[in-house]
């Protein structure tokens, strides 16, 4: 299977582009969904987590609280380098099942830390959608429940844009109208095909 690694920084638009992909009928494995399939109940890593962080990891219903862990992990770069020591070898495996799953021309792996936790080896291209820091901190304040200040941590924890940018074989901007996105997309999807044939 040919894979596109798509990433980006917190609020880029990832979703936006590997949306518009998947309505071409390319598969889009998710690296955030995948990272929520290996802490569901039930999974050893989510036994793990509430041993290692009490039962305040754990919300009512039996789940995990992702908005509590976030906070502890990105306040404490040890219990960051905790977890994703946990979880990152068990995200890999259910990527690989993912990806080898995958029946369309091509596959999509989707992952805001493609580079910096090794995804991009899976990948024979990789495709970055690039907006401006402070674009970041407009839509991701915008949509997720986050202070800016947090935001302002998880940019802090990914790979610095400047370099992202420099490891991208393709880069889109998302700066504009989503229409500016999708016509970019179409170019970059058309140039895939025909890499494949």
């Amino acid at each position: 299977m040919w894979v596109l690694g798509v990433t980006g920084g917190i609020g880029s638009g990832k979703t936006a582009a590997t949306d518009y992909l998947a309505s071409k009928g390319i598969t889009i494995v998710d690296a955030d969904e995948c990272s929520r399939i290996v802490v569901e109940p039930g999974r050893p890593a989510l036994t793990a987590i509430e041993e290692h962080f009490g039962s305040e990891a754990i919300q009512v219903d039996g789940t995990l609280d992702r908005a509590w862990l976030r906070t502890q992990v990105f306040s404490n770069p040890d219990e960051r380098k905790w977890l994703e020591q946990l979880t990152h070898p068990l995200i890999r495996d259910e990527i690989v099942n993912q990806l080898n799953a995958a029946t369309s021309a091509y596959a999509v792996l989707a992952s805001p830390l493609l580079f910096e936790t090794g995804q991009s080896a899976f990948c024979n291209r990789t495709l970055v959608i690039d907006v401006s820091i402070d674009t970041q901190l407009a839509r991701a304040s915008a949509r997720d429940a986050n202070s800016v200040d947090q935001i302002k941590k998880i940019i802090a924890a990914q790979m610095p844009r400047e370099e992202r940018l420099e490891k991208a074989d393709d880069v889109a901007s998302n700066e504009g109208s989503l229409e500016e996105l999708y016509a970019q997309l179409d170019k970059l999807h058309e140039s895939y095909i025909k890499l494949l044939r």
